[in-house]
C-alpha cells in the first residue's frame, strides 16, 4: 500500500514538474539581462518588461484583443443564456440536434473552422476583417456559455420559477427576476472562460485577421519571427500575472472558488 502511495507520489511531481517548467523557464528568461532567450538567466532587469511598451504593435494589438473579446463575449452571453435555459428547461423534438449544432465549434479543429470562416465571411460575402474576426470569436466561445450555464440550470430547482409564475410573474419576468440570479456564478463564470479562450485563440483568428487588425497572439508570433529577445518572454509573464490578479480578485468578491475547486 505504501509502495503505491510513493508510485502515485512520483507520478503526481513528475506531472506538475512537466506542466510548471515551461512557466518556470519563461519567467526566468524574461527577466535575464542577455539580448537573446536563456535559462538560466544572466543577471536580472525589467528592461525587456519595459520594451513591450515600445512595440507599438504589441499595445495596438492588446487593444484589438480585449475589443473582439469583450463585444464577442457579450454578444455569445446574450445568445447563450436563452439558449442553454431553453435546453435545459424544456424537452422537445430535435433537442439533441440543436445541442449538437452548439457544441460543433469546439469538435471541428480550429484551423478548419478558420479557413472555412474566412472563405465564407471574408472571400465569398466580402465582410469587413472585423467584423469577420468578431462573428468567428463569437461561434468559437459561445459553446463554452452554453455549456457552463447550462450545468448550473442543471441544479436549479425549477419550482421556485413555477411558483413565481402561479403568483402572477410572466414567463420573461420570472426569467429575469427568479433564475437569472440564482445562476449568477455560472454566468460569470462562462463569461470569463469564454473571454480568456477569444483573447488566446491562435488557430482561428491567424485566418480572420487583415491588414491592420491583428490579435495580441498573432502579433507575439509574428515578432518571434523575426525577433529572438525576451520581450514575448516578459510579455507572457505580465499576461500571466494579470489573469492570475483578476482571478484573485473574481474569487475574493464573488466566491467563485477558482484556486480552491
Amino acid at each position: 500500500m505504501k509502495r503505491k502511495n510513493w508510485f502515485l507520489t512520483i507520478i503526481a511531481v513528475v506531472v506538475y514538474m512537466f506542466l510548471l517548467a515551461p512557466l518556470v523557464i519563461i519567467t526566468g528568461a524574461a527577466f535575464g539581462k542577455d539580448s537573446f532567450l536563456r535559462f538560466p538567466p544572466n543577471g536580472f532587469t525589467f528592461k525587456w518588461v519595459q520594451n513591450i511598451f515600445n512595440v507599438e504593435m504589441f499595445i495596438r494589438a492588446f487593444y484589438i484583443s480585449i475589443k473582439v473579446a469583450v463585444i464577442s463575449t457579450t454578444i455569445a452571453m446574450i445568445i447563450g443564456i436563452p439558449v442553454a435555459y431553453a435546453l435545459s428547461r424544456f424537452n422537445f423534438k430535435g433537442k439533441s440536434i440543436v445541442q449538437g449544432i452548439f457544441i460543433t465549434p469546439v469538435i471541428v479543429p480550429g484551423i478548419v473552422l478558420g479557413f472555412s470562416l474566412m472563405n465564407f465571411l471574408i472571400i465569398k460575402h466580402e465582410l469587413p476583417v472585423f467584423m469577420s474576426l468578431l462573428l468567428g470569436h463569437t461561434i468559437i466561445i459561445l459553446p463554452y456559455i452554453i455549456r457552463v450555464i447550462s450545468s448550473s440550470l442543471d441544479n436549479f430547482d425549477y419550482s421556485i420559477e413555477e411558483a413565481a409564475m402561479s403568483l402572477g410573474c410572466n414567463q420573461a419576468k420570472a426569467f429575469f427576476t427568479i433564475v437569472l440570479p440564482n445562476i449568477t456564478s455560472g454566468v460569470l463564470a462562462g463569461f470569463i472562460l469564454a473571454f480568456i479562450n477569444s483573447f488566446n485563440n491562435v488557430p482561428m483568428s491567424i485566418f480572420l485577421i487583415g491588414p491592420g487588425i491583428s490579435t495580441l497572439p498573432i502579433q507575439m508570433m509574428s515578432y518571434v519571427e523575426y525577433y529572438f529577445d525576451p520581450t514575448v518572454a516578459a510579455l507572457s509573464v505580465v499576461l500571466m500575472i494579470i489573469t492570475a490578479v483578476l482571478m484573485f480578485i473574481v474569487e475574493k468578491t464573488l466566491g467563485l472558488n477558482f484556486f480552491t475547486k
